[in-house]
């Protein structure tokens, strides 16, 4: 009888506790070079990043799979996978962080404008960084979108002298989630 209440304990505690993270597998982030004088724009987007929040505590969280990024040009992509992001290797991105000030009671239809505070893993290289985000709620649940920059060398990302004078070591990052409310 006491390892079935346990069991039950256990769960309800589960149950309460996962109610207040929301996860969505349909983000999108983006990335474009600030190119230099590249014959084609080096840009690409992956539409199936999984994104938590924790809409009690404001952690937010996301994974990225290196190879969902598609390029306009095959090449490229190719290219990217291989010899610059080495995505056998270095499979996945992953940002952990904590939304400054969050209150999810506290959201509108209009964007208002917060900080996050995390560490972003890319390329086998672990950086702390701090980006704006714009949330709101919407019919559909919660939106959380951001824009920042992400420079190449500090993640230990080659560029290949080839191309070192085309492209840009920063790259613009754009990121939406639109979470589900219960």
């Amino acid at each position: 009888m006491k390892k079935i209440g346990l069991f039950l304990l256990i769960l309800t505690a589960t149950i309460v506790y996962s109610q207040d993270k929301i996860v969505t597998k349909t983000g999108t982030i983006a990335f474009e070079s600030l190119y230099l004088t590249a014959f084609q724009d080096v840009k690409a987007v992956n539409e199936e990043v999984t994104g938590v929040l924790n809409t009690k505590t404001g952690e937010f969280a996301c994974l990225a799979l290196i190879k969902g990024f598609r390029f306009e040009v095959a090449l490229m992509e190719e290219h990217f996978n291989e010899n610059y992001m080495e995505s056998d290797t270095y499979p996945k991105a992953v940002f952990r962080g904590q939304i400054q000030n969050f209150d999810v009671k506290q959201l509108s239809g209009s964007e208002k404008e917060y900080f996050i505070k995390g560490t972003l893993e890319l390329h086998g290289k672990t950086k702390e960084v701090m980006v704006i985000s714009k949330i709101r709620k919407t019919n559909f649940g919660v939106e959380l979108t951001t824009l920042f920059y992400v420079v190449v060398s500090d993640f230990g990302i080659p560029v290949p002298s080839v191309v070192k004078g085309k492209v840009s070591e920063k790259m613009k990052v754009n990121a939406a989630f639109k979470f589900p409310m219960k």
